[in-house]
């Protein structure tokens, strides 16, 4: 079943173009790839818009997660944009300097400092599965569909994001993925973890609603602590940064939130986290 897909509501930040559209919504910040009639795929200039939108959102004081999407029904982002090869990915040089503005745009997502969740409908295609996987949360619909090309096209794929999605699906799964190129269903993408959830359409969006209503009632502190814990963990034990990861714990124990906390639950009320 289709779904109408509408803009969020919300204001428009700074920084957003026509084709990556950045918009406050209270505790969500959203990043739209507003690119639909090409199936949302990527130029150089979108992706080098991501983390600046990124760094906006997570700057607001209201801000408690961020959620990336794409316009339309069809694709949460198919990949790079194959018209633009010629003009810039033509050299070795300027296919660097597109993985370079790529590779930026899926880092910025992982080490951003908020919760990230990657709300897929259709098509999760190469620069559009690094995306995802690049989020803490990612939801689907039923009928979206997942995969790398890049055995396809001929192309090398950057070592980070080998990285990154060998630590969610494992090696053997992720030497599959990539020698066969081949377009895996949501269904499969949920079984082997590549992606979290898969629903119908129509409860794509209010599911994304409960999750960032849940995480957003939270401690933005413990939330914090337990992100920067999770993601120290899957990274090879000499490159931990175990000293950060007990400095924000620390923080959250030492905050206001605590006893607000404690304090919510004898009263049987709902806390109200400030993140302070």
């Amino acid at each position: 079943m289709s779904v109408n897909w509408e803009m969020p509501k919300g204001e428009e930040v700074e920084g957003s173009t026509e084709k990556v559209i950045g918009i406050s919504a209270g505790p969500i910040g959203w990043i739209v790839i507003n690119n639909p009639a090409r199936r949302n795929a990527m130029s150089r200039a979108m992706w080098e818009t991501v983390p600046m939108l990124l760094d906006t959102l997570c700057a607001l004081p209201d801000t408690r997660l961020i959620v990336v999407t794409g316009a339309g029904s069809k694709a949460f982002i198919s990949g790079a944009d194959i018209s633009e090869f010629e003009k810039q990915r033509a050299s070795l040089e300027a296919n660097k300097a597109y993985d370079e503005a790529a590779g930026a745009a899926f880092g910025a997502f992982a080490d951003c400092i908020l919760p990230t969740i990657a709300m897929v409908r259709g098509a999760c295609i190469g620069g559009g599965l690094a995306t995802a996987i690049s989020c803490d949360i990612r939801i689907a619909t039923d009928t979206s569909i997942f995969g790398i090309p890049a055995a396809k096209l001929g192309v090398g794929y950057q070592f980070d994001g080998i990285q990154r999605l060998m630590s969610i699906i494992g090696p053997a799964r992720t030497k599959q993925l990539m020698y066969t190129a081949e377009f895996y269903k949501a269904e499969r993408a949920v079984a082997m973890g590549l992606i979290d959830e898969a629903m119908e359409a129509e409860a794509l969006e209010p599911r994304l609603y409960e999750l960032a209503g849940m995480i957003a009632a939270n401690a933005p502190l413990s939330i914090r602590a337990a992100k920067l814990a999770v993601d120290e963990a899957v990274k090879d034990p000499d490159l931990r940064n175990t000293a950060k990861v007990q400095a924000a714990i620390d923080a959250a124990w030492s905050s206001g939130d605590v006893k607000e906390g404690h304090r919510a639950f004898l009263e049987k009320r709902k806390a109200n986290f400030t993140g302070k």
